[in-house]
């Protein structure tokens, strides 16, 4: 059976230092390992970087009270994927339709960014999520950290399949497909990586490919 990483995981020592660091400027919040979002039955995974600091760090879930959730709930509600009140709380009611969202990294990192190290730590825990799916049959990557972390649980060699947005990759040993887009952060937004429409395109294939 799957289980989540305790709240205070000490596995990465730098992300334990930094937690602490956030438990005296941000007592209020959350501050801890990050559990999922959504049913271990879904055939949708999910997958981001880390939580973001002042996004699923304070408030518990991933990509909640950020950007990145903004873009990519508002989505997932458009396209039916999604149901309930988005409103930036663990519990403001949304609810998650055959979608389950995780991350690559289950603790909020200094300035974003991670190492191979901490992917690596958390990965025991992304390789025991994914085996306790039954129907999973799909996972986006939203960027490339979480595509190769994906590919590192699962035994692949980061050059058997490249990272590129809008990509659809067939995983033989697994029966899986992986899809990836660009991560709806605000910098990828703001500097025309992403656009709405791109992303949109993404959720609606996505869609798709269950049917």
């Amino acid at each position: 059976m799957f289980k989540c990483p305790a709240e205070k995981c000490q596995k990465c020592l730098r992300l334990v230092a930094f937690r602490h660091e956030n438990e005296q400027k941000y007592p209020t919040y959350y501050n801890g390992a990050v559990e999922s979002f959504g049913d271990l039955s879904a055939q949708i995974l999910i997958v981001g970087l880390a939580p973001g600091l002042h996004g699923a760090n304070q408030t518990g879930r991933p990509f909640t009270n950020d950007f990145a959730g903004d873009m990519l709930y508002l989505a997932l509600k458009k396209h039916g994927l999604a149901s309930g009140p988005y409103l930036r709380r663990k519990d403001d009611g949304l609810t998650l339709l055959n979608i389950r969202v995780t991350n690559s990294v289950r603790c909020v990192p200094p300035q974003n960014k991670v190492t191979g190290e901490e992917v690596k730590n958390c990965g025991s825990y992304l390789i025991e999520e994914i085996k306790a799916m039954p129907n999973l049959k799909i996972i986006m990557t939203l960027g490339s950290v979480a595509h190769n972390a994906v590919l590192g649980v699962l035994g692949y060699k980061k050059s058997q399949f490249k990272f590129a947005h809008g990509a659809l990759h067939y995983l033989p040993d697994h029966h899986l497909m992986m899809l990836n887009t660009y991560h709806t952060s605000r910098y990828n937004v703001n500097t025309g990586v992403l656009t709405e429409q791109m992303f949109d395109e993404i959720i609606q294939k996505l869609k798709s490919l269950l049917q």
